[in-house]
């Protein structure tokens, strides 16, 4: 158990009530006077009994309902320890209020272990030894040798030598507390002790009770006093909240806290045997028959002990086989069933091994827009869809946070039609919350040859599957792609493509290039855009649609990022120094989503801005317009912190994914780059001209600066200009080029002579 670090009012509170108590019970104990010794006692009764009802209420400890219990239970015996003295010649007008005081602290411990899951039949079994061994010393030390006194009523006697039994069957409730703890926090301790002060207090009282006295001195008050004082502190700790909060070790069935109950017990029948078993037949058949029971009892201990250890290790084979949030085969027994699977299948005939590898699509959305509980809810709804849409006979199992296996043995037939369940599982929204969201399943299937060819392994097949399953996510959501040996090469390019890559950024092998953005009416550049560009020594020239998706997958693209960044606000730097570019160019720069995802982002295009002496309104950062419709809080927080630095913030490709008014609103966008595919078409007729003059429309409503992608002829400049598009980027104004061309073509002093020479070429 954790144990909560008290605030600084809480400690004092505990303290002060503490020492409070301690130098209340000496100013009793040492008797200055009857007014003294009533107010010291009246401070510790009153504030136990204060603290009792008012400060687990305050801490908000569970159960609730058990505290009032313990509450009046203080009340009962301060009552019974207050009218004692009074009432020498009648002590059961006491005991008529110290009893019920046993009876509702009983109910306090019960009420409390119920709450930590602490009442278990091993547990029971405990505390009927305890207590047979407690009650048989008990009856035989103290009940019958007090119950002999002539001149008092037989019950009082007896009374008075039970009360340590009593407190004994309180103290084995409070010690059973200890059993679900790993560690002992203030209020548990105080409790334990101060039930173990009120056993020594009423074995004293029933010592004196076999004399036939019921009262003799204020020194055997101490002992409750100060289990009063410590039943406080237990209260007014904050700790108190963990009273009702179990932290239960794997086995604990012999541990040496209940080895120093049992252990009392089982030998207490044999002392009193050889102490006082000779006193009489009777005393030797009680003994005997107590005896006996105590090791009936202990016999059912021991198999009660074997049943929790069997019980704990078939619990921890179940749960190092199955997934614990969904209770499916994990990924160890999987693998498993599929080896045993494959050893029992004849490589003969039609009947094959299969493996499907399924990942939900759109479960990061889910877990981003609700919530991992959410999400971990959603999977076990899917699970329970999974599992109803399988054959019997079928493994079915969670091998990760969205992904799940399934192994299963016959024809291509039946192999095709459970991808047709598995995707019926899907076709019905599942429920999110308050809503419902419809998702889909990437399916990879995998198989064993059965053509003669040499047995694969279970991790092999997964392998494969895994494989068919991302070539099944690349083709688009709810697709499912039967695994086939090219997808190797593919997966082993990839591979390569990756460590290429991370050469290439070490060794400095990438070079930025810049493409002109140029102003329609005057074919003046008003900016460019960086564009990375690798050139391998071997392969030669990469597109960056082939290594920038394997920079995402792999992690790179961070450190891509920041290194395309540099090298542009670098060169931007020299290019304003040297006057190849005036005060109101700017240079546009990819970001990718994975890298506006980064908290950290806008201090660090910040930090870049300072070092390369550029202004942020002379950058812009470029991003796709999945960023605003996946964007989480962490993006869009990223978003406004550029827009407040200066930068500008730009869509690319616009109108090709997720394309809103609504998302323009939402966030601090700048400008919108029209996708080269709307491009294509101007001057031909048809739609683009409709769609470009709509977005234009909207980027003056919103106060958006509009660049047009792709322009490749003067018809569609032309087209661009009439519907009033000012910016425009594309192979009619030339490709991107390293930084020394763009220079010597794009210098501010060579504009003039740059856009005279360009309308010479295209007329």
């Amino acid at each position: 158990m954790l144990t909560t670090a008290p605030s600084t009012r809480g400690r004092r509170w505990w303290l002060l009530f503490g020492v409070a108590g301690v130098l209340a019970t000496v100013l009793y104990t040492v008797n200055l006077g009857a007014a003294v010794s009533t107010a010291a006692f009246a401070v510790i009764g009153i504030g136990t009994v204060w603290a009792l009802f008012a400060a687990p209420r305050r801490f908000r400890a569970e159960p609730r309902k058990a505290w009032p219990f313990m509450g009046a239970a203080g009340i009962f015996f301060l009552v019974g320890v207050v009218v004692r003295p009074a009432v020498e010649s009648r002590p059961l007008l006491a005991d008529a209020f110290t009893i019920p005081g046993y009876v509702l602290l009983g109910l306090f411990f019960v009420m409390l272990l119920r709450a930590r899951g602490s009442i278990e039949r091993h547990a029971l079994l405990d505390g009927l030894m305890v207590c047979l061994a407690g009650g048989l010393a008990s009856a035989l030390l103290l009940a019958a040798p007090a119950a002999a006194i002539e001149g008092r009523p037989q019950l009082v006697s007896v009374l008075a030598g039970l009360y340590p039994l009593f407190d004994v069957v309180l103290l084995a409730l409070g010690i059973n507390l200890t059993f679900t703890a790993r560690t002992w926090p203030v209020s548990l301790a105080a409790l334990v002790a101060g039930m173990a002060l009120m056993v020594v207090g009423d074995l004293a009282y029933a010592i004196i009770g076999v004399s036939g006295r019921t009262y003799a001195s204020p020194l055997l008050d101490v002992p409750f006093l100060l289990a009063y004082t410590l039943l406080g502190v237990s209260a007014l700790h904050p700790s108190v909240v963990e009273l009702g909060r179990a932290a239960r070790h794997p086995v604990q069935a012999w541990s040496w806290r209940r080895m120093l109950l049992l252990v009392p017990s089982v030998i207490t029948p044999f002392v009193l045997l050889v102490t006082v078993g000779g006193r009489s037949v009777e005393y030797r058949m009680l003994i005997g028959a107590c005896g006996i029971a105590i090791v009936a009892l202990l016999l059912l201990r021991a198999v009660s002990a074997v049943q929790a250890q069997v019980a704990a290790q078939l619990h921890s084979e179940h749960q190092a086989m199955h997934d614990p949030l969904t209770g499916l085969p994990n990924r160890r027994m999987i693998s498993a069933e599929i080896e045993r699977l494959l050893a029992a299948t004849p490589p003969e005939g039609t009947r094959r091994v299969w493996v499907y590898f399924l990942d939900l699509d759109g479960f990061k959305w889910v877990n981003d827009s609700w919530g991992h509980d959410t999400g971990d809810q959603l999977v076990i709804e899917v699970a329970l869809r999974l599992r109803s849409a399988v054959p019997a006979g079928t493994m079915l199992a969670r091998v990760g946070g969205d992904e799940f296996l399934i192994a299963s043995v016959g024809d291509e037939q039946a192999a095709l039609r459970l991808v047709e369940d598995i995707h019926r599982c899907f076709a019905r929204p599942l429920p999110v919350r308050d809503t419902e969201v419809v998702i889909s399943a990437s399916i990879g299937i995998a198989h064993a040859p059965g053509d003669g060819t040499p047995a694969v392994t279970a991790e092999a097949l997964q392998r494969d599957a895994d494989t068919a399953m991302y070539r099944s996510k690349a083709e688009g959501p709810g697709r499912a792609t039967i695994f086939d040996t090219s997808m190797h090469d593919r997966v082993r390019e990839r591979i390569e493509l990756e460590g290429a890559l991370r050469t290439a950024l070490a060794e400095n092998q990438l070079s930025v290039v810049y493409q002109p953005i140029v102003r329609m009416e005057t074919g003046r550049p008003v900016g460019a855009e960086a564009l990375v560009r690798w050139n391998h020594p071997e392969r030669g020239p990469i597109p960056p649609m082939t290594f920038v998706p394997v920079a995402e997958d792999a992690g790179l693209i961070g450190p891509l990022g920041d290194w395309v960044r540099n090298e542009a606000l670098g060169q931007l730097s020299r290019w304003r120094a040297d006057g190849t570019v005036g005060a109101d160019f700017y240079l546009s720069i990819n970001v990718s989503p994975r890298q506006l995802s980064q908290a950290e982002l806008p201090m660090v295009v910040s930090g870049e801005l300072m070092t390369h002496g550029v202004p942020a309104s002379a950058v812009a950062l470029e991003m796709t317009e999945s960023v605003m419709a996946d964007g989480g809080s962490v993006t869009a927080k990223v978003l406004f912190e550029l827009r407040e630095l200066g930068v500008q913030l730009l869509v690319d490709d616009f109108g090709t994914g997720f394309s809103a008014l609504g998302y323009l609103r939402k966030f601090p966008v700048t400008g919108v780059k029209i996708d080269r595919s709307f491009v294509s078409g101007l001057g031909e007729g048809g739609e683009d001209e409709e769609i470009v003059r709509a977005v234009v429309a909207m980027g003056r409503a919103l106060g958006l600066s509009i660049v047009a992608e792709g322009v490749e002829t003067r018809v569609q400049r032309d087209a661009l200009a009439a519907v009033g598009v000012t910016q425009g980027q594309g192979w009619l104004w030339g490709p991107g080029v390293p930084a020394g061309d763009f220079a010597s073509h794009w210098s501010a002093r060579q504009h003039a002579s740059g856009a005279e020479r360009l309308g010479a070429r295209n007329t």
